[in-house]
């Protein structure tokens, strides 16, 4: 099961890093350093939290309820608390653009649903065809 687990992060967090580095080389270009600088930063927190995701998952399973329980509400609030550093550094640091921040926090589930759609585009021309 953490084979499986490791496949999946390493897919989408490889991909999510890639299209945050363009992204932020484009923003560099065009004279919008902070904003770049914003998008890679919440992106590396979240390849962390979708990391810390996967490694938390074995250990609520063979607990009972309660222990499944507090494991999972203990592993959300210890998220949490991990993204909301760099949206403190945004707002904090004139460096970083906050709004690129919460797009590089969102980054994974972006890259998740453009992965998605692309597949279920592609079962519909395989049908077309």
């Amino acid at each position: 099961m953490m084979e499986a687990i490791r496949e999946v992060q390493k897919r989408y967090c490889s991909a999510a890093l890639a299209v945050a580095i363009l992204l932020a080389l484009c923003f560099v270009f065009a004279g919008m350093k902070p904003a770049g600088k914003g998008l890679v930063l919440g992106t590396l927190f979240s390849i962390l939290n979708f990391i810390l995701m996967g490694q938390t998952l074995p250990l609520r399973l063979g607990r009972t309820r309660n222990a499944s329980i507090a494991v999972s509400f203990g592993s959300l609030g210890f998220r949490y608390l991990l993204l909301a550093i760099p949206l403190i550094v945004a707002l904090r640091v004139e460096t970083v653009h906050p709004v690129t921040t919460v797009f590089g926090i969102f980054m994974i589930q972006i890259v998740i649903l453009a992965d998605h759609f692309t597949k279920a585009f592609r079962r519909g021309d395989e049908k077309r065809a």
